[in-house]
């Protein structure tokens, strides 16, 4: 997995996907692992979706600046925790359309690799 997160907010991730009804603590964890991922790899190439709690834009490339950005990803909130704390991959996630992922650049599985490779 090609991102970085610091331990403190894994806790608040391992503590959210342990509480999914916990909407104050899953929304914290969204936002903030978010927030971290887009510092991470800036840029407005491709917009995160992870509704109703956060819209992130990443990636260098193209920039987006209004409308629909040419390269759109979209998942639920639980399914954001288990890709960003490993429990899940990419494409796992993707087969089972748990992801949306439209136009170029959407795919973002260099970064979310396979579970295997996490190991």
């Amino acid at each position: 997995m090609n991102v970085n997160i610091p331990q403190e907010l894994m806790s608040l991730v391992g503590q959210a996907l342990d509480s999914p009804e916990d909407g104050p603590k899953v929304a914290l964890a969204v936002r903030q692992t978010l927030d971290a991922f887009a510092a991470e790899h800036p840029g407005r190439s491709v917009e995160v979706r992870v509704p109703p709690y956060r819209v992130v834009q990443v990636i260098g490339g193209s920039t987006h600046r209004r409308g629909t950005p040419p390269a759109v990803v979209e998942m639920a909130p639980t399914a954001w925790l288990e890709l960003i704390s490993g429990n899940t991959d990419w494409q796992s996630l993707l087969e089972n359309g748990q992801i949306f992922a439209s136009g170029v650049g959407s795919d973002l599985s260099e970064f979310f690799g396979s579970q295997a490779s996490q190991s």
